[in-house]
């Protein structure tokens, strides 16, 4: 059969494309996915924990970047369809208003694993949650003749006499005002749900206010602690894990501690959904998790991550049985259909 010299060179052409599109495919090599954290020590961490070993893995690229959590980005990335950020770290309330706003991806819970094996609340419609931090009560045991057992002895001058440090918001703050009181902490939010529960509230603290340090910065209660400038404080249990470990004598009460988690959520939109998801998976991992809590001592949301980890930086962490029996999940639902009225109320309440 005879074949003609335009077809021979056609032949030739789709040959050399061919080969061309598998050699380019080839040189592109692993796929890759854009995770955005809030940077830090969070962020050094989940490099040691996660982005590092996932690349080792062969499973995909993590490109790394930082933000201060606003959604803003976010909504104009999914709102012109062209987005650039795949995984991003977002705080309970954000991930909410997300979802009902469109912004993250349906997560399948069975993608990542067992519901039983993650700490409650940790898996949810559009978030995988990464890690849990708690409020808790802190104090400088040099500066107290006993330890505080609980929120009721925060507001107890008498006993122990000296400044406390609160954090200058409602969120939190309320919730603590009403354990000092006596509400049980499963019925917190059912009781600042209501007016006199919010009046409550606010009653207690008017019995304080005298002795209150604000605090706005996270940082503030271990150095406030640690220079006697209050006796005891409502702080981020990972800014005082961090100061205990630099040789600063300070205790926290866990009792009444109140937890939150922060989460994975995939951008709606995202070209890479499937490596997107993989990568939450990755992260979700019990040993994953030993590596990030090794790091940093915020609590794994893996239950099986406990055992792995040595005593001291087990007994440290938010998720550990023993700190979560009497502590409380912060509700999101409730701050984000409350918040801004409560906020604008304790702002009004402190310039008093």
């Amino acid at each position: 059969m005879k074949v003609s010299l335009l077809t021979r060179i056609s032949i030739t052409c789709a040959l050399a494309a061919a080969v061309g599109s598998v050699n380019a495919q080839a040189s592109t090599g692993p796929q890759s996915i854009t995770v955005i954290s809030f940077g830090g020590a969070t962020k050094a961490a989940q490099e040691q924990a996660y982005f590092k070993p996932f690349e080792a893995s062969g499973a995909g690229k993590i490109v790394a970047g930082e933000y201060n959590g606003e959604m803003a980005k976010v909504k104009a990335m999914v709102d012109v369809g062209k987005v650039t950020w795949d995984v991003v770290e977002v705080e309970s309330p954000e991930l909410l208003r997300g979802c009902e706003e469109g912004l993250f991806e349906r997560i399948d819970p069975a993608a990542i694993g067992d519901e039983k094996n993650f700490v409650p609340g940790t898996l949810s419609e559009c978030g995988v949650a990464t890690y849990v931090w708690s409020m808790v009560m802190a104090y400088n045991g040099a500066k107290v003749a006993k330890a505080p057992q609980s929120w009721a002895d925060f507001w107890n001058t008498a006993e122990y006499p000296g400044k406390r440090g609160l954090r200058k918001g409602a969120k939190y703050t309320l919730e603590i005002a009403l354990l000092a009181d006596g509400v049980k902490q499963e019925d917190i939010y059912k009781v600042l749900g209501t007016k006199e529960g919010v009046d409550r509230a606010f009653a207690k603290l008017d019995q304080l206010k005298g002795n209150i340090q604000w605090w706005e910065a996270g940082a503030q209660p271990p150095q406030w602690l640690a220079a006697g400038d209050v006796v005891m404080s409502a702080a981020y249990n990972g800014r005082i894990a961090a100061a205990q470990k630099e040789g600063v004598k300070l205790g926290i009460v866990w009792p009444g501690s109140l937890y939150d988690p922060e989460y994975w959520a995939v951008v709606k939109g995202t070209p890479n959904k499937a490596l997107a998801e993989k990568f939450i998976a990755f992260a979700s991992q019990p040993q994953t998790q030993k590596t990030f809590s090794e790091n940093i001592p915020y609590g794994p949301v893996h239950k099986g991550t406990l055992d792995l980890l040595p005593a001291d930086v087990r007994d440290a962490l938010p998720t550990a049985p023993a700190n979560l029996e009497g502590a409380r999940s912060v509700d999101a639902a409730f701050w984000v259909d409350h918040g801004e009225e409560l906020e604008q109320r304790f702002n009004a309440w402190a310039a008093r």
